[in-house]
């Protein structure tokens, strides 16, 4: 493999951009229930910061801090939330994601506890999907090869 030369003015700039990126990911996962966006596109943007973390630095030592065993679990994280509101919704007697039904067991109104429902979902969701696109990312950059593998 070549050999990485640090390029002064990406890491600066990487390292001033990233931050209220993945702060504008965050807003934009938590305010997906009231307007458009939310979990996915949140979970893109990111993503996307921590790609552009990729890039900047070298990849093995961001390896190191995001290894491939904990964006399994965020991951899997990620889905169990969304599968488990699910869940929830239908051993209380209501359809899956009827989040309605969550008044039962939250002390709010029902609005409010759709409300909190979807907020549910779009935080599963971002989770699954920033870790699946470091996923993704990672094994085209590193053509496949994983964690203590050759």
């Amino acid at each position: 493999m070549k050999e990485r030369y640090p390029d002064v003015t990406i890491e600066t700039i990487c390292r001033l951009l990233i931050p209220p990126i993945q702060l504008f990911a965050l807003y934009v996962i938590a305010h997906g229930h009231y307007s458009p966006g939310g979990g996915f596109q949140g979970g893109c943007i990111l993503g996307a910061s921590f790609i552009m973390m990729f890039i900047a630095y070298d990849i093995g030592e961001v390896k190191r801090k995001m290894q491939e065993k904990l964006n399994t679990i965020l991951c899997s994280t990620g889905v169990l939330i969304f599968a488990g509101i699910g869940l929830i919704c239908l051993i209380l007697g209501a359809n899956y994601l009827d989040y309605g039904i969550l008044h039962n067991i939250l002390p709010v109104h029902q609005a409010k506890a759709r409300a909190l429902g979807t907020l549910g979902i779009e935080i599963g969701v971002g989770i699954a999907v920033t870790s699946v696109m470091v996923s993704i990312f990672l094994n085209i950059a590193t053509a496949g090869e994983h964690e203590g593998e050759p």
